[in-house]
């Protein structure tokens, strides 16, 4: 398994688990359904037998497991739930809603699920595929003229399909600089065009703003918002009636789960996280009653309770191995794989598995993880930010189906795993000033109106105070600089890119008696967009 980092340090934590798949999962894609149930193919055969009452036991265990886990990471509240041939046979609470309230979590308690939204907007789109709305191979600008890339040729072939594996060369998490400063959905799509592209379809970048792109252009061409297409196509059909890809109905829900961030080794309540912005992506949110109505459908080939929702030929390609996510390190080592907003993976026992994680760094951690070939799926989310207590709880249950046994600390590993995620980001995170750092030139050479085209303006003023900068629509966003050195200064940059300690340094072109002609801004340097050009003194 692997997660994604942004390579730079700067990172949105709308990241997933992927195992891997074995290539010839492709024969799953032209072999009938029928065909399939009645005689397995060689590429489905798995030496490995589960025999029922070793399910019956991981079940039994599970309460045990979440217990277990919920006591060691110490966060205040999950919420777990298991399908199993066609059926819902585990749904339950642990801890609590918000810490310092005695409200119990319990299977109605609505989650945010951060990047598990990927996986439910991939149905969304599915649906919308077998209703002749839209075909997978359809272009974005079919529906979005006004979209493009900064390669023409790109811009015109770049597909839905493209957008939801992230092979469409955009960078790593391109965009998400942009939704913490706080610029809307339209806004951040209109400046992808901006970002330099690797390889069209033959490289793997996790991109939240790339796959709201494509779901934006869905939503057109079904004459709708996508809020109301997913519910319309997806939530309401299913009867996830406490699901929602809107901030506002997650709030207004009476039984939710606060987000929670970790200081001093304790979970506090953190500000809430407004994910509008990238909804198909990171902003759904559902009880586990509700996930576990999607886990059905996918489970069953694109029906529940005998009703046909999404027909099979358009949910399959979203569930098998489009991109390598994770080449292997080693010979030995199972790759990672990456459907339409689904990971694709291979168990340790050789069973093919679809399976996903999400997380706000300010307050939410979630995965599922499904097993066609079993019939079985569990969905784990939680009210705190990563340390990988849903993944162990997800994983410990399968080794306990598959093997009949745990076969390694799972929180040990995951929470290791975690621990790089959370870390604080900026040049100057962690380092202590200077002990005789050169002064600064008269501050107003340094105020004045500074421009870049992927971020926007930068507004630098003088107050009683020191200096100031404002980034953003409409300087949204406000920093006080500290003085560093020379024509070095610090701010704090926060939101979801910005775990607690991190601090990056602004440097401006200055020398003499001359205004400075430019500023960077390091944190924003992830893809050498970071320079701003003076306008006005």
């Amino acid at each position: 398994m692997g997660m994604t980092r942004d390579h730079c340090g700067r990172r949105t934590l709308a990241f997933r688990f992927l195992a891997a798949i074995a290539t010839s999962v492709c024969a799953l894609a032209i072999a009938p359904a029928d065909s399939l149930a009645a005689e397995p193919s060689p590429a489905q055969f798995v030496a490995t037998p589960v025999p029922p009452q070793q399910i019956d036991a991981a079940l039994a265990r599970l309460d045990d497991t979440a217990a277990s886990i919920l006591r060691r990471s110490r966060i205040p509240g999950l919420a777990i739930a298991v399908v199993r041939d066609g059926k819902l046979v585990y749904a339950k609470g642990f801890g609590v809603r918000k810490v310092g309230e005695a409200a119990r979590v319990d299977a109605d308690t609505v989650f945010q699920l951060a990047s598990l939204s990927k996986s439910l907007s991939a149905a969304v789109v599915a649906q919308q595929v077998g209703a002749g709305v839209v075909a997978w191979d359809t272009p974005l600008v079919s529906h979005l003229p006004w979209f493009t890339l900064s390669a023409p040729w790109v811009t015109s072939h770049v597909t839905l399909a493209d957008m939801f594996s992230h092979r469409s060369g955009l960078p790593d998490h391109a965009g998400d600089d942009l939704e913490d400063l706080g610029y809307d959905r339209t806004q951040i799509l209109e400046r992808l065009g901006f970002l330099p592209l690797t390889s069209f379809r033959a490289s793997y970048a996790y991109t939240n703003f790339g796959l709201t792109g494509a779901a934006e252009a869905v939503a057109v061409a079904a004459d709708t918002d996508w809020a109301s297409l997913a519910e319309r196509a997806l939530y309401r059909p299913l009867g996830m009636t406490s699901t929602s890809s809107r901030f506002s109905d997650f709030l207004a829900r009476p039984n939710r789960a606060t987000p929670h961030v970790r200081a001093n080794g304790a979970f506090t309540p953190g500000p809430e996280r407004q994910p509008d912005a990238q909804a198909p992506a990171g902003g759904a949110s559902a009880s586990v009653t509700d996930f576990s109505r999607w886990m059905l459908l996918m489970l069953q080939g694109g029906t529940v309770d005998g009703r046909a929702l999404v027909p099979l030929e358009a949910l399959l390609p979203a569930m098998r191995a489009e991109m390598i996510s994770s080449p292997s390190r080693t010979a030995d080592m199972r790759p990672g794989f990456y459907g339409y907003g689904i990971g694709v993976g291979i168990s340790s026992s050789g069973r093919v598995t679809l399976d996903h994680s999400g997380a706000f760094a300010m307050g939410a951690g979630t995965t599922y993880r499904l097993v066609p070939s079993l019939g079985l799926g569990i969905a784990v989310l939680t009210n705190a930010q990563p340390v990988g207590a849903a993944e162990a709880i997800a994983a410990e249950f399968m080794d306990q189906v598959e093997l009949g046994r745990v076969s390694r600390d799972w929180y040990a590993a995951y929470s290791e795993a975690m621990a790089g995620l959370l870390a604080p980001v900026g040049s100057l995170a962690g380092k202590s000033a200077l002990p005789n750092p050169a002064p600064p030139a008269t501050l107003t050479l340094y105020t004045g109106r500074y421009e870049n085209p992927y971020f926007g303006p930068a507004l630098v003023t003088q107050g009683d105070g020191g200096l100031t900068i404002a980034l953003g629509p409409d300087g949204a966003q406000r920093f006080p600089l500290t003085h560093w050195d020379g024509n070095t200064f610090a701010f704090v940059p926060r939101g979801e890119n910005a775990p607690a300690g991190s601090r990056t340094a602004i440097v401006f072109a200055q020398s003499g008696s001359e205004p400075a002609d430019e500023l960077a801004i390091d944190y924003l340097n992830a893809n050498g967009l970071g320079h701003f050009v003076r306008q006005s003194p």
